[in-house]
């Protein structure tokens, strides 16, 4: 099972394999702080996609997230 988890949120017993999928590391986390096990940044948006999304709602859908979701 795939599961998704917000970076600053803390690592729990039940995590399993930590991946961290983000070109830049998180601001002030360390990386004991994120225990992750593994940190792939070449499978995440690109710097141009990430500048296009640019946080509007609105272009979620189009940036590949699901509406339903919160």
């Amino acid at each position: 099972m795939l599961r998704i988890k917000r970076t600053y949120d803390p690592p729990t017993r039940g995590d399993g394999l930590r991946i961290l999928v983000e070109r830049l590391w998180p601001r002030g986390i360390t990386k004991e702080a994120l225990a992750a096990d593994a940190w792939m940044k070449e499978v995440a948006p690109s710097t141009e996609l990430r500048r296009w999304f640019g946080h509007r709602v609105e272009r979620w859908r189009s940036f590949g997230g699901d509406t339903g979701r919160s």
